[in-house]
């Protein structure tokens, strides 16, 4: 049996290049991702073929190549700090998360009712948050560069996570109970922001 995702390959697609294929327990339905690096990320959930999802990312080539071009265009507006200059950065992020992190995720749960395991922040890159199977969180120490009610959706989404393992609708439903019909606007204004890389 599937244990989270796995890793499919990478693939070339005329007017896209390589992607990235990983199949995943949690996924519904077969979704497309832009990295801020302009990797593209195909995901497929169990019981779908390769060939179908394929075709799937054949069809969203040009809606590929608006997103590599909102995320570039996102990244050249914040330029790179010197190497010295973001390891300071880091620490006074990785800091301010320690402090602020854990009681804001002790109040959210208590609030809403949910338990979780252990708390790890680091320097994730590539995903704001997550949640293991037994329930333990990880936070990217930069949600502190988000302005507090963001940081406040990734820890509920996080938390649902403790009772819903994947993302399906009775998961979005919950994420969306617990922020007053806010989840979709939420989500939204999230994509807006970038990791610097």
């Amino acid at each position: 049996m599937l244990k989270g995702n796995e890793d499919m390959g990478n693939v070339w697609i005329d007017g896209v290049g390589e992607i990235s294929l990983v199949r995943s327990r949690r996924a519904r339905r077969i979704t497309l991702t832009v990295r801020p690096t302009g990797l593209v990320r195909l995901t497929v959930p169990c019981g779908v073929s390769r060939a179908r999802a394929l075709a799937f990312a054949e069809t969203k080539v040009a809606w590929i190549a608006s997103a590599r071009q909102r995320v570039a265009a996102r990244q050249a507006a914040v330029p790179p700090l010197p190497p010295e200059a973001e390891r300071e950065r880091i620490e006074e992020l990785r800091r301010a998360a320690r402090v602020d992190l854990p009681p804001r995720v002790e109040r959210i749960a208590r609030m809403f009712g949910f338990s979780y395991g252990r708390i790890t922040i680091r320097a994730s890159r590539t995903k704001w948050g997550s949640c293991s199977f037994r329930n333990d969180l990880s936070f990217s120490l930069y949600l502190m560069a988000l302005p507090e009610r963001l940081r406040d959706y990734v820890i509920v989404h996080e938390l649902c996570h403790t009772v819903h393992h994947d993302h399906s609708p009775r998961f979005h439903a919950l994420v969306d109970r617990c922020l007053g019909g806010q989840e979709r606007a939420l989500d939204r204004e999230l994509k807006s922001y970038v990791i610097r890389r």
